[in-house]
């Protein structure tokens, strides 16, 4: 077994400004060190995992592999659908829910409040993570956070963290967890970097590892879980796992979470293996549900087709349907810029999808007309049912 078992430091909390407010209790504890983890190294570890742990993470890498070729050519913007899907679900590990048709709000400015918006940052990360996946390294995943966060907290990217942050309780002396003293953050990345350029392990027992060793490091002080599964993301598509689509492993993830914190507690006590079991059994369920999804998507495409018979395959309105697959929430402006129809044509085109029944017109609350597919926002909001939401959209 490798070595990812943490050691510690012992520091010491700065004096607050406020010390004359400082309770005897804080006082006390913050005359007294804390321990703050220092990762194990990993750019050169040998990873000894169990036969068992090694053949589910090659079964789950197989059907990865298979689905994202079946996948490929599916007669919709599947790959959309997936990457918001993720997205969703990563947002939701961090107690950050919205429904399907609050998200794709958001995605065309029409829900500026709450946490859809978050959920349309995170989608940013994931594309960002997508794009940047060939040199992962400071500049990609400072990137990522900054897509992530720049809009609600401009302050806390463009850098790694310059304070000490602990999970759990109002001291670290208190914490569930202290992650690294800020002074150790810039020298752990470089090791997490170098580890996700070798090339003598399964990439998604490679994948699950970075990530654990990411959430340990904790370079950020918020984001870090959605960067850190985004991660995940830009090391399987570098690797050549995925080529065309995104792996809804956070849905997966959603189906058993004691499992998913358990296994990166077990990583920093020096078993890398549970983590590795969570993401071989989170891929499979996550691709059991995208494949249920894509049931669902083909399906409305069927009853879809009988409604616009008659209809060339070029006219406007069918562009707007595929479309409304990937943007359930429609507005003139993104028809417009997706289509490149023209105004009149556009106009046109939503009136005879309401006509057919296939578009539903929407109240605006940004004065503008929009227009819903609530068949593919049913569709959506199933799948992320399935992925075992904890609690009820924010609509």
């Amino acid at each position: 077994m490798a070595g990812t078992e943490l050691s510690w430091d012992e520091r010491m909390l700065p004096r607050p400004d406020d010390w004359d407010l400082v309770s005897r209790r804080e006082a006390d504890l913050r005359a007294r060190p804390y321990r703050a983890a220092v990762p194990a190294r990993i750019a050169e570890s040998v990873f000894s995992l169990p036969p068992a742990t090694l053949a589910e993470a090659d079964d789950a890498a197989r059907a990865i592999t298979r689905f994202d070729a079946e996948y490929e050519a599916f007669p919709a913007p599947f790959s959309g659908v997936l990457l918001r899907s993720e997205s969703a679900s990563s947002s939701e590990i961090e107690h950050l829910t919205a429904g399907a048709r609050a998200i794709s709000e958001a995605e065309i400015d029409e829900r500026i409040t709450g946490n859809a918006p978050q959920i349309v940052r995170n989608v940013r990360a994931m594309e960002a993570a997508i794009a940047l996946a060939d040199d992962i390294g400071d500049e990609t995943i400072i990137a990522m956070h900054r897509e992530l966060l720049d809009d609600v907290t401009p302050d806390l990217v463009g850098r790694y963290r310059n304070e000490q942050v602990w999970i759990g309780g109002a001291l670290p002396h208190l914490a569930v967890f202290v992650p690294p003293h800020q002074d150790r953050v810039a020298t752990a990345m470089d090791d997490l970097f170098a580890f996700t350029r070798r090339t003598d392990l399964p990439l998604l027992v490679q994948a699950a590892i970075a990530h654990a060793q990411f959430e340990t490091i904790h370079p950020f002080p918020d984001g870090n879980g959605r960067t850190g599964r985004a991660l995940v993301q830009a090391i399987l598509r570098r690797g050549g796992l995925l080529r065309h689509l995104t792996i809804p492993v956070s849905s997966g993830i959603l189906t058993d979470l004691d499992a998913y914190f358990d296994g990166l507690g077990a990583y920093r006590r020096g078993d890398p293996s549970a983590i590795v079991d969570v993401f071989s059994a989170a891929s499979i369920a996550g691709l059991r549900n995208a494949e249920h999804l894509a049931r669902d998507i083909r399906a409305l495409g069927d009853a879809w087709e009988g409604r616009l018979r008659g209809l060339r395959s070029d006219a406007t309105a069918r562009k707007i349907v595929e479309l409304s697959v990937e943007h359930p929430v429609l507005n003139a402006r993104l028809a417009a810029e997706r289509t490149g129809a023209s105004a009149p044509a556009i106009g046109n085109a939503f009136e005879q999808l309401v006509e057919r029944g296939v578009l539903r017109s929407g109240n605006s609350k940004r004065r503008n007309r929009i227009w819903v597919n609530l068949e593919v926002i049913d569709a959506l909001d199933a799948f992320a049912a399935r992925s075992g939401r904890r609690q009820a959209p924010q609509f």
